[in-house]
């Protein structure tokens, strides 16, 4: 019996590799997008809060928040998308994905929990938070993301101490540390390398 399988030079397979590294790379790219709208997407509505609170007698400041619900489609719709153009899906990905969506199952509990003192929330978002950022520095090698894990635990610490009334500026920091600079750093590392 012939054997038709070929065998492959040192060059294709280094090649293989290269590709298979690549795309790798561009899978986490999608991580730096989620990463940077929701870093986005939570300053503002924490800054509008706050100006609204503090410029304005309206009786319902917190309604800037209802902007997280079509966020959250708006970032399942390219989490979905990006995904079926992905050629590969290594562990890692699957990992880095699942991750984040246990991340978004713990703070729907924990709204629902805390539905009744929201004013009290924001440590305790920031704490779960700071979980799936650490990990994702982890699972894709990123240390400044790593770094945005731990900042969110000490934003979370110091607004506990802190009051309600610190949370919407605390906020913002802790979505600058934690998700945007990691997440321009991240953006910038995949595109310097993939060129």
């Amino acid at each position: 019996m012939e054997n038709d399988e070929k065998m492959m030079t040192g060059e294709e397979s280094l090649k293989i590799i290269t590709e298979m590294i690549n795309r790798t790379k561009v899978n986490i790219l999608q991580g730096s997008f989620h990463l940077l709208f929701w870093g986005w997407l939570i300053t503002v509505c924490s800054l509008s809060e706050w100006l609204i609170t503090n410029l304005t007698h309206y009786a319902h400041p917190y309604y800037v928040w209802i902007l997280v619900i079509p966020g959250a489609f708006v970032s399942m719709i390219y989490g979905a998308v990006t995904g079926r153009k992905a050629k590969v899906h290594t562990y890692a990905d699957m990992l880095y994905m699942w991750t984040w969506i246990g991340f978004l199952f713990a703070a729907i509990v924990l709204f629902i929990v805390q539905s009744d003192r929201m004013e009290n929330v924001t440590p305790y978002i920031l704490l779960l938070a700071g979980f799936p950022t650490f990990l994702s520095g982890f699972i894709v090698k990123f240390k400044p993301l790593i770094a945005g894990g731990i900042c969110f635990w000490v934003i979370a610490i110091l607004l506990h101490f802190a009051g309600p009334s610190l949370a919407l500026l605390g906020t913002p920091v802790a979505m600058l540390t934690g998700y945007l600079i990691p997440g321009y750093m991240l953006r910038n590392k995949v595109n310097h390398d993939t060129v």
